[in-house]
């Protein structure tokens, strides 16, 4: 497995997006694979990346946890500065736990001008099962463009969880009606993984190409 999973646009990518995995999937996920590929489709260069505890489960094989958050933040650090090389306009973000060290950095890194905006999907706004365990604090000072994509019944932040938290108004976002932590929903619905999966993809490159200009 190479070092970055790079998805570019046939022609001049408009944005990029450097997109970070959850807890416990990596890089080259269906989920991650479907959003990277449906952002390129629309414009936008998408770079995946591994945290270091994901990656040395590729060599070592033993089922390596999560690195504590700092660690977490100085990669994912270390990754903006090697992608803002270019004007390209750069985001962050990620799924569940890569949105959240996303989140944790977007303040910083967008008053300093190295990102224009943060996309988080399944943000996990609590431990499974312990809702009184928020992980909203910084949220509500993010100063920084924020699209938030969220299933309605996510174990980790359902829409009435987060109704509640009051967060700041100016943060965006895409709700997808009975999606679960992976955005999908039950049979019974009426809805499919695919057309919430894309209706992310939508989502996030109505959000990101706006700033990207003509």
């Amino acid at each position: 497995m190479p070092e970055h999973l790079v998805d570019s646009p046939a022609a001049a990518p408009r944005a990029r997006f450097l997109f970070a995995h959850g807890a416990g999937a990596p890089m080259d996920s269906d989920f991650m694979a479907a959003i990277s590929a449906g952002l390129c489709a629309a414009g936008i260069e998408v770079v995946r990346f591994e945290f270091p505890y994901m990656a040395e489960r590729r060599h070592g094989g033993s089922r390596r946890p999560p690195n504590p958050v700092p660690q977490l933040l100085d990669a994912f650090r270390g990754e903006v500065e090697r992608f803002t090389a270019d004007a390209l306009p750069l985001f962050i973000g990620g799924k569940s736990m890569g949105g959240r060290a996303a989140s944790l950095l977007a303040r910083e890194l967008h008053m300093s001008g190295a990102v224009q905006g943060l996309v988080c999907f399944g943000y996990p706004f609590h431990p499974r099962g312990k809702p009184e365990r928020l992980r909203t604090e910084h949220l509500y000072t993010l100063a920084c463009p924020t699209l938030i994509v969220q299933g309605s019944r996510d174990p980790l932040g359902n829409r009435a969880e987060v109704d509640s938290y009051q967060l700041p108004e100016d943060i965006q976002w895409a709700w997808l009606e009975d999606g679960d932590h992976d955005l999908k929903p039950r049979r019974a619905s009426g809805h499919t993984r695919a057309e919430h999966w894309q209706s992310a993809v939508d989502a996030a490159a109505g959000f990101i190409l706006p700033f990207a200009g003509s």
